[in-house]
């Protein structure tokens, strides 16, 4: 069985939380709970690039800086950003400067427009991918699927940047697609609630 430590209220929650406060609000309020809103989408994926390489600890504290950052991460607003924009950025102490992920950010925004254009949203298009819980092993015990490969593969094919299949993997376990919440944590109940009531969008 993963690893439990116990939260602020005394209740077990999945062992990761244990390794900075901030972490329990993330995983009791966010973590794993099934998400169809585009932008929520788009900033997740864009996240999870920026933290390749890094801790979502450090992405995590700067997300708020991000947000700022990107426009709300507002994909419509973001496609539009030019080489003054890049530079903006790359000034920015509050995000991650890395000229690579800022270029594959606004790059995946133009993708994610053209995405919303055949598919009808960005969520239309995710919910598709969504893991069969009976191809899974215990728990936060895979890093990459054959779902998070397949995923990978079509947006890589669609022109998008950063979205290795580890990193689309974690994507997939933040925004619900994957109930990957420990069996002993309390939130893993909540989540599959949430998941059972959820409507996919089409």
């Amino acid at each position: 069985m993963t690893k439990t430590v116990q939260g602020p209220d005394g209740r077990p929650r999945c062992g990761w939380c244990a390794a900075a406060p901030e972490f329990f609000d993330y995983h009791d309020c966010e973590w794993g709970f099934p998400v169809a809103d585009d932008i929520r989408l788009f900033e997740k994926l864009c996240l999870e690039s920026f933290q390749s390489g890094l801790s979502w600890r450090t992405i995590l504290a700067k997300r708020e800086n991000f947000r700022m950052a990107f426009a709300g991460f507002d994909f419509n607003k973001v496609a539009g950003f030019d080489e003054s924009d890049v530079e903006r950025l790359l000034a920015d102490a509050g995000i991650v400067r890395h000229r690579g992920k800022i270029e594959a950010t606004i790059n995946n925004a133009k993708r994610a427009i053209e995405m919303v254009a055949k598919e009808g949203s960005i969520a239309a298009f995710i919910w598709r991918f969504e893991q069969d819980p009976s191809t899974l092993g215990a728990p936060q015990t895979a890093s990459i699927t054959d779902v998070s490969k397949a995923l990978s593969k079509e947006l890589k094919k669609r022109g998008w940047q950063f979205v290795g299949p580890t990193t689309v993997f974690a994507f997939m376990q933040a925004m619900g697609l994957v109930n990957d919440h420990a069996e002993g944590c309390v939130i893993r109940a909540e989540v599959a609630s949430a998941r059972q009531s959820f409507k996919k969008p089409s």
